[in-house]
């Protein structure tokens, strides 16, 4: 049997036993499919983006960084935004960027509105990083979705929009 097809009917018995575990322990059943499912899929595809940034030189932290910068777009951000978001400390955030400004990853420049603070952008080397990074993650995630046909993918990504939006009715409760 081909290595994809075992490694795929194990992920499948692991969501079976997953699930009639939280069902056995008095999970609801309908939703315990769906958080296991979401769940195992997310571990899955942080394994593959572990290798990819490894590959492409890259730390999960500067990653997070690079992204946050490119769907900021033009936004100003400070270091210590980006350490929010990096859920680091802003020391580290500053050797981070110390090393990014050096590979020309990222730009450095004070706020013209206050120049006590520093503003951090993409430069074009970052920008291109992010771009290659992501064309590379759609060739995986493509894969990952190859069973479902545009319209079932688009019902999948319209519900668990709502999903996503009730995390915010969560948060403020």
């Amino acid at each position: 049997m081909p290595a994809t097809k075992k490694a795929s009917q194990s992920a499948q018995r692991q969501y079976q036993a997953a699930v009639r575990a939280y069902v056995a322990a008095g999970g609801d059943e309908s939703v315990q499919r769906v958080i296991t499912a979401v769940y195992g899929l997310t571990r899955k595809l942080d394994k593959w983006y572990g290798r990819q940034l490894a590959d492409l030189g890259l730390s999960h932290g500067e990653w997070a960084v690079l992204a946050h910068l490119a769907k900021s777009g033009d936004a100003p951000v400070t270091p210590s935004q980006l350490a929010d978001v990096a859920n680091c400390a802003a020391s580290s955030m500053t050797h981070r960027l110390d090393r990014m400004a050096e590979r020309g990853w990222v730009r450095r420049q004070p706020d013209p509105a206050n120049r006590t603070r520093v503003l951090v952008t993409l430069d074009t080397a970052g920008w291109e990083l992010f771009t290659a990074a992501v064309r590379e993650a759609d060739v995986v995630e493509s894969d990952t979705l190859a069973g479902l046909t545009k319209a079932q993918r688009e019902t999948l990504a319209s519900l668990l929009e709502v999903v996503i939006g009730g995390l915010d009715d969560l948060e403020t409760a």
